[in-house]
């Protein structure tokens, strides 16, 4: 595996675009998201490292929480999620799902998402389970970890 070199300004871009990115989104009565979500991880660097791995998933839950709070202005309902790929850090993401005019798909519901899930290690620690559920599903060939807020938005 070829050294990962520059990772002080790599992570220090990471959390430049969890603080600055995606203060542009429309949170208006005008403001609708079918399905939409961001990658921070889009080429996979946390697959070569469970630390930096780590750092991806931190990152992904403070853009997360971000995003909470600004959807609290929300004056509709609304899904929000983290998912958790178990195989590609490159497909992990934070979700936002609304009433859109795109298609008549809201609320979303996982078919086989369970609720009661074994939380991998690599993340565990990382959430607080008083304030977040976690559950797994299967779909094809890959399966995912999905990290929702337990007070906030509509359960998938």
């Amino acid at each position: 595996m070829k050294k990962f070199r520059g990772k002080r300004s790599y992570f220090r871009n990471l959390w430049w675009t969890v603080a600055v990115e995606h203060n542009d989104l429309d949170f208006g009565n005008e403001g609708w998201f079918d399905l939409w979500h961001t990658h921070l991880d889009f080429f996979g660097v946390g697959n070569n490292s469970l630390k930096i791995r780590r750092e991806h998933v931190k990152a992904h839950l403070a853009i997360y929480e971000n995003l909470l709070e600004r959807l609290d202005t929300l004056d509709k309902p609304y899904q929000s999620w983290i998912e958790l790929d178990d195989e590609d850090a490159g497909k992990d993401a934070v979700y936002i799902h609304t009433p859109n005019p795109n298609e008549n798909n809201f609320p979303l519901k996982i078919e086989n998402l369970n609720w009661d899930c074994i939380i991998p290690k690599y993340f565990k620690d990382l959430i607080d389970l008083k304030e977040f559920n976690v559950g797994h599903y299967k779909w094809e060939c890959n399966s995912s970890y999905l990290i929702q807020s337990k007070n906030k938005g509509i359960k998938l």
